[in-house]
């Protein structure tokens, strides 16, 4: 979610750049609205059930700021979700 989050904020914001960087009025205003609705009705409920689910669910918080730090790898997520890691399925299979 969160990543989607910042893919719609990303948008909101080239649709702002656009609008002031064209010269054309109707596309100014269609971009300005554009940005505006955008940000009313999809990034601020999603900003909004982001923040509930962090509040809701802290490892869920936890486990996005590690996904940031470290793209491509699986074993801190897996321990983040509670998945074994390979050193603890050795010694359970033991």
């Amino acid at each position: 979610m969160h990543q989607t989050l910042a893919q719609c904020e990303s948008v909101v914001s080239s649709f702002k750049t656009f609008a002031l960087d064209t010269e054309n009025q109707n596309a100014k205003q269609m971009y300005s609205q554009l940005a505006q609705t955008m940000e009313q009705q999809i990034v601020n409920p999603l900003r909004n059930r982001v923040n509930q689910l962090e509040q809701e669910e802290p490892t869920y918080k936890v486990y996005q700021q590690n996904m940031q730090q470290s793209p491509g790898t699986q074993g801190a997520a897996n321990s983040m979700m509670g998945s074994p890691s390979s050193a603890q399925q050795k010694g359970q299979k033991k």
